[in-house]
């Protein structure tokens, strides 16, 4: 065989590699990588998960972990260049822009439950959080039964008002809901006398009062009201993506990398205010890292 021909011959094999990775790809890994690009959705106030720092840059403890899996994305689809793009979700958004395309990777603070496992899918289990509520300690409030025929704040599209109302000591205390349209603005409304509590996960209520303008004025107090599993979020019936992501997240756990991670976030002084949560990680987290898993919250929660 003759250079020019032995040229040609290589050339072709090239092409019909590359035409054989390309038919073999599907869903989310096709998509990529026809745009060259990648979309993160990501919180603007889910301290220290997923929110935006002093320069309006989103950090935080899941943003790492999904900087991660685009990394595994990057090695997998040979692509070193690939564009990361981030767009902005609420509580309220989040699992339709998923859902249609327009984000790729949630990398939020959303809770992994039956209801939406219907919708989309969900990596293993990153971290663990318990519902309560946050007070202003001069309030005296340190049980649900407090709550009676006052104003009790929490962020559209999340679950925490049905968690007070089935909650034993929740079940007919007549309270006033009120809604923020997102974490800050529902913080905002217990710091300034709009609510008297605000119910959320235990650790976006530790980010938000150290965060805030005085941190000494407030407690996380009350009942448990639901052990919450959060994960990155992904579309559902697309098993080569789930594969890559769920070996890529696996493989934090078993190298140690995400217990750095957590390290960096829950227990280390953090962005904007070099502020540390001081927030041990659970044992149900640990445990988690030790034999990872994607089931729901009402796996949790059963009794």
């Amino acid at each position: 065989m003759n250079p020019r021909t032995a040229l040609l011959a290589s050339l072709v094999l090239a092409v019909m590699a590359s035409a054989a990775q390309s038919q073999e790809l599907s869903g989310t890994l096709k998509k990529v990588k026809d745009n060259g690009s990648i979309t993160l959705g990501i919180r603007e106030s889910s301290y220290p998960l997923s929110y935006l720092d002093d320069k309006q840059q989103p950090v935080g403890y899941h943003i790492d972990v999904c900087n991660r899996i685009v990394d595994a994305i990057k090695a997998q689809l040979k692509l070193p260049a690939l564009k990361v793009q981030h767009q902005a979700v609420t509580s309220q958004n989040r699992i339709p822009l998923v859902s249609n395309g327009t984000v790729d990777l949630e990398c939020g603070s959303t809770t992994n439950n039956e209801a939406r496992q219907k919708q989309v899918a969900f990596a293993p289990t990153t971290f663990v959080t318990n519902v309560r509520m946050a007070v202003k300690k001069a309030s005296g409030i340190r049980s649900l039964d407090q709550l009676g025929g006052k104003p009790v704040a929490t962020t559209s599209g999340t679950t925490s008002v049905q968690l007070i109302r089935a909650h034993e000591k929740g079940k007919g205390v007549n309270f006033k809901e009120v809604y923020g349209k997102d974490h800050a603005d529902a913080f905002l409304m217990l710091e300034t006398d709009r609510a008297v509590a605000f119910v959320m996960d235990d650790n976006l209520l530790a980010g938000l009062i150290v965060s805030s303008k005085a941190p000494a004025d407030y407690a996380i107090v009350g009942e448990v009201l639901n052990i919450e599993p959060i994960a990155i979020m992904l579309r559902r019936d697309d098993p080569a993506f789930k594969k890559l992501v769920d070996e890529a997240v696996i493989g934090l756990m078993k190298s140690g990398e995400l217990d750095k991670l957590y390290t960096r976030w829950f227990l280390s002084p953090i962005p904007p205010k070099n502020a540390n949560l001081n927030f041990p990680m659970s044992d149900q987290l640990k445990q988690l890292i030790k034999a990872p898993s994607d089931a729901p919250a009402e796996s949790f929660n059963r009794k």
